[in-house]
């Protein structure tokens, strides 16, 4: 099989692996014990922290361990709205459904939402986001990069927007952590999310950036891990290999990007020299370097990928895939549903090869030219 859907998930990196295999065959100690077991799983948990806290460049006591990148967002989103107790949530139509659902969640019980639009390429404009804002406003979400099409959001312009406003700004990250450099500092944002298992960590394990200053009610309350914003007995062997994932990005990341670039160009290029109307979904520029969505105009996307299974990739988002239905984030884009329905993504990781870049493209050519017939 020739895997590029890594923006789904990734496998789970051989260092990662050797680090996770110690803490679940030997080091089996909960951080809350106070003899050697448990004294080595605690420092094990604050090494972990460490690691995540360099990749961010930000400080270890602002990063908070969960299950992954949908409780990270639901804990900002509810814990912020309960912490206000009424406000306005700005984010956008494109945000990945563990944006989108919380959003909705809360304007059921009397919150306001709005929702801005984007453009052709999938980007908001800042000063939407300016004129957005008012009095009552307590929060903007904005994805720092979309699933779908890997678009860079102007984060930077946005965190300086709120900023100056005095509004608490969070980006969900999860996309782009690991795959391009990600600075707290230089997004001015106030919460940030990740999630393990779109960097070569595993399933079930992500983070949440909390910039000191910034606070949220809890979802959960419990024994007061995590300084009380996350109770719950530490998930030892998965916060270990989350830590060596998170060390293993910052060591590549600047190498990474250029690698990921040139691969996923020469499968744009393969496929526009096979099919001229082929349609690049998103923009040419300001997007992630393993990220391409493209459609064939006239075939539809289910048929084409669903008559390569050598070929592992997606039709949209992973989450809602699988159906026959146009992509939320390419309808806010304004693709027509004759393009939309043509979409597929292809994501390229470190573990591809240009020889699979090259074979995927032919089998993707050969059944639309199938499919025309």
């Amino acid at each position: 099989m020739i895997y590029l859907d890594y923006n789904a998930t990734t496998p789970i990196a051989p260092e990662v692996v050797r680090a996770l295999q110690l803490y679940l065959e030997e080091e089996f100690g909960n951080p809350s014990s106070d003899y050697l077991l448990g004294l080595k799983a605690k420092e094990s948990v604050a090494e972990a922290r460490r690691q995540a806290a360099a990749l961010l460049a930000c400080r270890p006591q602002e990063i908070v361990f969960t299950s992954g990148a949908t409780e990270a967002n639901n804990t900002v989103l509810k814990g912020v709205a309960r912490h206000f107790g009424q406000g306005q949530i700005i984010t956008t139509a494109v945000e990945h459904p563990a944006v989108l659902a919380p959003c909705r969640d809360l304007q059921e019980r009397g919150f306001e939402i709005t929702i801005l639009p984007v453009d052709s390429k999938g980007l908001v404009d800042p000063d939407a986001v300016r004129r957005a804002l008012t009095p009552k406003t307590i929060l903007i979400s904005v994805m720092h990069a979309n699933n779908e099409t890997g678009a860079l959001q102007p984060i930077s312009e946005i965190g300086a927007l709120a900023r100056a406003a005095g509004v608490w700004f969070h980006t969900d990250a999860a996309q782009s952590v690991g795959k391009i450099p990600v600075r707290v500092g230089e997004l001015q944002v106030d919460f940030l999310t990740l999630a393990g298992h779109k960097f070569y960590a595993p399933k079930g394990v992500g983070a949440l950036y909390v910039r000191t200053g910034c606070q949220f009610s809890p979802l959960l309350h419990g024994a007061g891990q995590e300084g009380g914003r996350r109770p719950g007995t530490e998930n030892v062997p998965y916060l270990v290999a989350l830590g060596a994932a998170c060390h293993l990005a910052r060591e590549r990341v600047a190498a990474n990007g250029p690698h990921l670039q040139k691969l996923r160009d020469l499968l744009h290029t393969r496929l526009l020299e096979g099919f001229p109307g082929l349609v690049l979904n998103g923009p040419q520029g300001e997007r992630l370097p393993n990220t391409l969505n493209v459609s064939f105009p006239g075939v539809s996307g289910s048929d084409i990928l669903g008559g390569i299974p050598e070929l592992a990739a997606s039709l949209g988002a992973a989450c809602h895939s699988g159906e026959e239905t146009i992509s939320p984030v390419l309808a806010a884009m304004g693709v027509t549903p004759e393009v939309a329905r043509g979409a597929v993504r292809l994501s390229v990781g470190r573990p591809t090869t240009a020889a699979e870049v090259v074979e995927a493209a032919g089998l993707l050519l050969n059944r639309v030219r199938a499919l025309q017939k």
